[in-house]
């Protein structure tokens, strides 16, 4: 089964990792958070808008990005609004990890500058007030373009009525 592996680095809301965290457990990507965190791992709120998923999610911890890089071999694909090659445009092999920027600050700018080939962005309307989307509607956005891509590897694509009473 291919490997779908997302990346925040420096989330800061316990929300939005919550969410992405549950985007994670329901399509099988494994998550890694690179520190440091805006919250604690055992936040509530954190938990809260992860619900039950806990249980399936595959995650793990790093100190900082050079940790990060030191132990993962990538390919990588950094999602930014300061990329120019659109996300869908980009074939996402097995063992992709797709990184996603902080909240306030996207990903840094030396990062995105030593990958240009590799950095993508999700489109948005032509106006500078639109800065960008939710951190956990654009993981949900490139992670779906990978699994589709893929084929939806080991998923259920159909679903069923209950039965009416």
């Amino acid at each position: 089964m291919p490997v779908l592996n997302i990346v925040l680095v420096e989330p800061e809301i316990p929300q939005n990792t919550g969410n992405i965290s549950r985007t994670c457990a329901a399509t099988g990507a494994r998550l890694h958070l690179i520190e440091p965190l805006g919250f604690k791992i055992d936040d509530r709120q954190l938990k809260r808008a992860g619900l039950d998923y806990w249980r399936l999610l595959d995650i793990t911890t790093y100190p900082n990005l050079d940790d990060f890089f030191a132990k993962n071999n990538g390919p990588f694909f950094y999602f930014s609004t300061k990329a120019s090659h659109i996300h869908s445009d980009v074939q996402y092999p097995d063992g992709a990890y797709l990184l996603f920027g902080k909240e306030t600050a996207g990903l840094p700018e030396d990062l995105l500058r030593a990958h240009p080939e590799r950095c993508v962005r999700l489109p948005m309307i032509d106006d500078d007030r639109a800065r960008s989307l939710n951190l956990s509607n654009s993981v949900a956005v490139g992670a779906y373009e990978v699994l589709r891509q893929w084929g939806y590897p080991n998923m259920r694509v159909a679903g069923h009525l209950t039965e009416k009473e």
